[in-house]
């Protein structure tokens, strides 16, 4: 990995714990889990747009500050559509009931317009649905089907959770954003992947993006942690391809300068003549540490993929 653009608002504050990208307007807005602000990336400049009300006054939360249990842990970006109009759909993990919110960001005259919604109802149906027990729940990533969004629960074998998915359609989870009832939103069918383990720790899922063939690349981390809750050390980061519920290929993301970075967040850009364009985010847990995005060309072809470069973005 050659090109890595490391990723600072304006002013010069750090964008940090990025865990989410998806298009919104002519840019890309980037969710930070540990923030009640996402970063809208555009023309090489980033901007911070208030998606939440501050907690306890404040906006940004550290284990450091004893802080990190408020934060609002936004882990998805997912495209989305409000009247046939591009927007963007943010979700909290649900590993806490802080953050079991939804929030819908759309532009307006080219200006974001923001929509906040508690969806605890939601998440309950979604742990059912996995047969969870709510301390289990993590839900990290999410991939578009059409009018349908793939919600992914981060796993963790250490604890004996795999990583997992559910289906929901898109439509009633806007709704439910904007002020329908989330106890009606239908819940569908699961799948669970397996995904290996790398020195003794799972790799487990952190993002998720649709492929034009109906296939889906999966980022994973695998992270030495005791629950979902806590961060640990990450040994390793991968892509997987996995085609329903089968893992095709799986290939390790390489170091950077000796460091591994821990990609929770996917993004397509293009998929031509086999190759997937995508745009990755990192967050390193370090609030010292500003995120960066990772240009990646995936080769697709031949029943195999792998890393072949970075490009610049």
């Amino acid at each position: 990995m050659d090109e890595v653009r490391t990723l600072r608002f304006d002013d010069g504050a750090p964008v940090t714990a990025a865990s989410g990208i998806a298009p919104l307007g002519d840019g890309w807005l980037l969710a930070q889990d540990d923030s009640t602000h996402a970063a809208w990336l555009r023309d090489g400049a980033v901007r911070a747009v208030r998606v939440l009300p501050p907690v306890d006054g404040l906006d940004l939360f550290s284990e450091a500050a004893g802080t990190k249990r408020l934060k609002p842990d936004l882990e998805v970006a997912c495209p989305a559509e409000v009247d046939g109009e591009p927007a963007v759909l943010l979700l909290g993990s649900g590993s806490t009931p802080q953050r079991m919110r939804g929030v819908l960001v759309r532009l307006t005259n080219g200006r974001p317009q923001v929509a906040a919604a508690e969806l605890g109802p939601l998440y309950a149906a979604v742990a059912a649905r996995l047969d969870l027990p709510a301390e289990h729940l993590n839900l990290e990533g999410a991939s578009r089907h059409g009018d349908t969004v793939r919600w992914f629960n981060r796993g963790n074998l250490s604890a004996g959770v795999v990583s997992a998915s559910v289906d929901v359609p898109l439509e009633a989870l806007v709704d439910a954003v904007l002020g329908g009832d989330a106890a009606s939103v239908p819940v569908g069918r699961s799948l669970a992947y397996e995904l290996g383990e790398v020195e003794g720790v799972g790799l487990a899922v952190t993002d998720a993006i649709a492929l034009p063939d109906g296939r889906v690349l999966l980022s994973a981390a695998a992270e030495d942690s005791p629950n979902a809750v806590d961060d640990g050390p990450v040994v390793a980061t991968a892509l997987a391809l996995v085609d329903g519920d089968r893992v095709v290929d799986l290939v390790a993301l390489p170091e950077v300068d000796g460091h591994v970075h821990k990609v929770e967040g996917l993004a397509l850009r293009r998929f031509a003549d086999g190759e997937a364009h995508l745009l990755a985010v990192v967050d390193d847990d370090d609030p010292d540490v500003p995120s960066t995005v990772l240009g990646l060309r995936v080769d697709l072809t031949a029943g195999r993929q792998r890393v072949k470069r970075a490009t610049d973005v």
